[in-house]
């Protein structure tokens, strides 16, 4: 993982973020970092948790809540450096949709 939290799977200028399983309560760059790291499933953070931190931008370290982040127009709301708008094709890989 570099210094702005981009892995070997996701490695682009925009690959920026790392969001936080609940599992473990530790953030990872990405899903398939997690399982190489780590000997259990994944659980995913609620939607419904959405207040809650989930997400670290890579730029600045700052901590944003699941709502601030799948709001965030695919930057950060903070330092404004650009998230990659890809992600949003994984977000069932990373929040788990109970509401």
């Amino acid at each position: 993982m570099d210094k702005e939290t981009r892995c070997k799977h996701y490695h682009s200028e925009v690959d920026r973020i790392a969001i936080k399983f609940a599992c473990c309560e530790t953030y990872y760059p990405c899903y398939k970092c997690h399982e190489e790291l780590v000997d259990h499933k994944p659980i995913r953070m609620k939607l419904s948790q959405g207040n809650e931190l989930g997400v670290l931008c890579g730029a600045c370290y700052t901590e944003l809540t699941i709502n601030e982040y799948l709001h965030a127009n695919n930057q950060c709301p903070k330092c404004s450096k650009s998230f990659n708008p890809g992600c949003k094709l994984h977000n069932d890989l990373y929040w788990e949709d109970d509401l």
